[in-house]
């Protein structure tokens, strides 16, 4: 949100930004006023989303004061700036986040009370943008509302995809995918900016010519051309008046009808351009199977860096002369490697655009680019086809040959004779389909290169990218993530929120590590009465939204075991679901097997052409049909998979979870979030040490969670000296009866050999070691049980867990990134 490149002036008086009222009277005022003059309704035609949207329209005038304010105050403090481009942002619903960072919550709950409607029925009305696929897009979303409660000048760089992640729907158990139309609906937080919109070129040819001073240059020609739309929207600082910026982008076709075309009788050709220019931004993620789906993603992903890079360097230019100075004001970080493009085409226009030599347009480059890795996967490491770059980004694999030359040119200088090397470190993996391999480009043309737990940035050091980091050992470096807590409990959470408050104060909301006062609580047993009454609540407020949404009957008083995320083998959904069989066959033989009833509840997307993991759901939900209707169980068992699972069921979950499983393979998981979400709202992990469960084992102590399984040392071992699945089916009664019941199609009587390929897996292979790890995992569930039946001594855990997690919060990650990466000072933000 910026004024582009009309020249700023001091306007009049009229121009002072009008005083927006924040009574319960003037809230009443602008909630009627929106509804008669922005809508064209009155109390009879009004819908309930005319409500809700005249709702938002309300609180929107008070973000729009102080998002003028905001970037005016960076105008002329000609303040440095981070874009954060990340293809996902998982922003959730923003009217109740937003109310709570601007402190109207009361106000307009009473407000619209007193009108004769619900806040929180209204606040239902509002959909939510799936603009990500989990993790990532999460931790993105928390990053945006840090960097502005933090007075950071940030830019959020995203796609605005007509459809976001697909709506899951459960059909006989198996996952069904429905188009995700969250736009189908005004969203009334954007703001469109056509006037900013920039041309994104693709395909063509390049031309050297003589520029007049024997240099040899480059000309991109015959593209073919999309329009990069922006609209932005606000987000909005807790406590202070800083409105920062979200900006997606939208392609549209240079050209929406070929009149001769349809002249002649072409009607899908007059449009051909517009649908092609338009299914760049038309849905999040395709699948990338198929050639055309590779094809799409790749145009995606230089969608956004091309519309962002010119966005970002017309900005800079309205107050800077040339780009030499570039390094100085402006830093771009990449979330993951999706945007890795940007290094090469900020190349590209420095060179084409602006003539500057090779040295000083790379020296800008390396010197404003930073990249998060966030995978250990080798399969999420990304990699294009040469072919494929030829043919929609010729001139960009022109400089990443001269960027992979130069580097391999100094790698050689330095490692003379190692041949082996410079393979290893080449930007292209050779092989019968030659691809550029995105990591290398992301760390080659970076200052900066930052894991994003303990562990994953030293398995990142010395298992992913060895090579790299011998060559540059000072790019390397750790940025543990982290999850706001204005979200994640003060939002979802206010029961322990109030209790919170009503002991330390509320300085928790902006410096989470003020919840280690409620330490020494651990001895008080009147707060741990009041703590346990409040996770009951929470409990029984998920009950009643699973009965009313779902027709499922929990039972509060037993323990609330969750798994939600995605759908994955590392994650290891399966190792929870052959412990629930053993658990079955326990109950059978004995009722009084456990000591607290047990309610399993997962939630999570596979990918819709992921096979494995959608068998995964299926045998799941075939477990809860089965165990639930067993009148021999009864409730001391429950499973249920929660369809559809995104951030506005989390906020009712994380709250409810007694215990938090985070039990991937260790060595696969980069951090994880929803571990930290379940901790800081009291409840207790089981999990391997992996990821951040490392890091939260060593903040809570080793006696307030439940860790098992090899560690990524014995993974390794295990894998070297020779693993044998089939050897623990031969010796573990336990495991034997677990595989034998499933593959017996005791749960699929209707589909005999379902689960054949699940079963297979396991015994010929079982890579994530599920059966390695089965025994520990079954012991350590057994010293749940035998814990949470002393409540003292379980609510003495999980307060620890509350006040020990204060590292967690995305505050203390963005801190890091701004003083040790982005070298980004507060700007703070006055009203005038």
């Amino acid at each position: 949100m910026d004024s582009g490149n009309v020249a700023r002036k001091r306007r009049p008086s009229l121009w002072r930004m009008p005083v927006v009222g924040a009574d319960v009277e003037s809230v009443k005022r602008s909630f009627l006023r929106h509804i008669q003059t922005s809508l064209g309704r009155d109390e009879y035609s009004a819908t309930p989303a005319d409500l809700y949207e005249a709702l938002c329209l309300s609180v929107r005038e008070h973000l729009l004061m102080r998002w003028i304010q905001t970037q005016q105050t960076y105008y002329h403090t000609d303040a440095r700036r981070v874009y954060y481009l990340s293809m996902e942002f998982l922003m959730g619903r923003a009217l109740h986040n937003a109310l709570s960072n601007l402190g109207l919550l009361d106000v307009y709950r009473r407000a619209i009370a007193e009108l004769g409607y619900s806040l929180d029925e209204l606040e239902e009305q509002g959909t939510e943008p799936g603009l990500g696929n989990g993790g990532l897009g999460r931790l993105a979303a928390c990053f945006l509302d840090s960097m502005a409660t933090l007075q950071l000048p940030a830019v959020g760089c995203g796609l605005r995809y007509d459809y976001g992640i697909f709506r899951q729907e459960i059909l006989d158990g198996r996952q069904i995918e429905e188009p995700d139309d969250w736009l189908r609906l005004v969203n009334p937080w954007e703001i469109a900016r056509p006037a900013q919109a920039v041309r994104v070129q693709f395909g063509g040819r390049v031309q050297l010519y003589d520029d007049g001073t024997g240099r040899l240059r480059s000309r991109w020609l015959d593209t073919h051309d999309v329009q990069a739309v922006p609209y932005d929207t606000p987000i909005p600082a807790y406590g202070n008046s800083t409105v920062n910026t979200l900006r997606l982008w939208s392609a549209r076709g240079t050209e929406d009808f070929d009149l001769e075309d349809f002249n002649v009788g072409d009607y899908v050709g007059a449009v051909t351009h517009k649908v092609m220019a338009e299914n760049i931004t038309k849905v999040l993620y395709p699948n990338d199977n198929f050639y055309s789906g590779k094809e799409l993603r790749l145009k995606q992903q230089y969608f956004l860096v091309a519309a962002t890079l010119q966005d970002a360097l017309r900005r800079h230019l309205v107050t800077h002369p040339t780009l030499d100075d570039l390094p100085e004001k402006v830093v771009f970080q990449l979330n993951d490697t999706h945007p890795a493009l940007s290094i090469v085409e900020l190349l590209r226009i420095l060179l084409d655009e602006h003539n500057f030599s090779w040295e000083k347009a790379w020296g800008i480059v390396t010197s404003t680019m930073a990249y998060t890795n966030h995978t250990l996967l080798p399969e999420a490491l990304e990699k294009w086809p040469v072919d494929l770059m030829q043919r929609v980004l010729p001139r960009h694999l022109q400089l990443v040959n001269d960027i992979n030359q130069r580097f391999l040119d100094d790698v050689r200088l330095r490692y003379p004779g190692d041949h082996d090397m410079v393979s290893r470190l080449s930007l292209f993996e050779e092989g019968s389909t030659k691809r550029l391999r995105m990591a290398h480009l992301a760390v080659v043309g970076s200052f900066s290169v930052n894991g994003v737990a303990s562990l994953h940035t030293d398995l990142l050091k010395k298992r992913v990218m060895p090579d790299f980091h011998r060559l540059w050992p000072e790019r390397f470096n750790n940025k543990t993530n982290g999850v706001t807590q204005r979200r994640w409990l003060l939002a979802c959470n206010p029961p322990l929120a109030t209790l919170i408050t009503n002991r330390i104060g509320a300085g928790w909301i902006t410096d989470l590590d003020q919840l280690r006062r409620l330490d020494p609580l651990r001895d008080d047993p009147e707060f741990l009465r009041e703590l346990d009454g409040v996770k009951l609540r929470a409990k029984q407020r998920l009950t009643e939204h699973l009965r009313q949404s779902h027709g499922v009957e929990l039972d509060p008083y037993a323990i609330f075991d969750v798994q939600i995320k995605r759908i994955h083998e590392y994650k290891r959904q399966l190792l929870n679901a052959l412990h629930i069989v053993h658990l079955y066959l326990r109950i059978k033989r004995d009722p009084g097997a456990l000591r607290t009833p047990r309610a399993f509840i997962f939630g999570g997307k596979a990918a819709p052409g992921y096979a494995m993991a959608k068998l995964v759901i299926k045998l799941i939900n075939d477990l809860g049909a089965r165990i639930n209707s067993d009148p021999q169980i009864g409730r001391r068992l429950q499973v249920l998979f929660y369809p559809n699972y995104n951030v506005s069921a989390g906020e009712l979950i994380f709250p409810a979870a007694d215990v938090s499983e985070q039990i991937s393979t260790a060595g696969f998981e980069a951090s994880g979030t929803g571990n930290m979400k379940f901790a800081l709202n009291g409840a207790l992990t089981i999990g391997t040490l992996d990821g951040a469960n490392v890091e939260i084992a060593e903040q809570v102590g080793d006696d307030n969670i439940f860790i098992f399984g090899h560690d990524v040392d014995e993974v390794a071992r295990l894998r070297r000296e020779g693993y044998d699945p089939r050897a623990i089916y031969r010796d573990d009664q336990d495991v034997a009866e677990v595989i034998d019941l499933i593959s017996g199609d005791f749960f699929s009587p209707d589909e005999p050999g379902l689960y054949q390929p699940l079963i297979e897996s396991l015994l010929d292979r079982d890579y994530y070691l599920l059966l390695a790890d089965f025994a520990a995992y079954r012991q350590t569930q057994l010293k749940v049980d035998a814990a949470y039946s002393d409540r003292s001594r379980w609510m003495r855990m999980s307060l620890a867990n509350i006040a020990r997690t204060g590292m967690f919060s995305s505050d203390r990650t963005i801190r890091d990134y701004a003083a040790e990466i982005w070298r980004l000072r507060p700007v703070p933000v006055e009203l005038t």
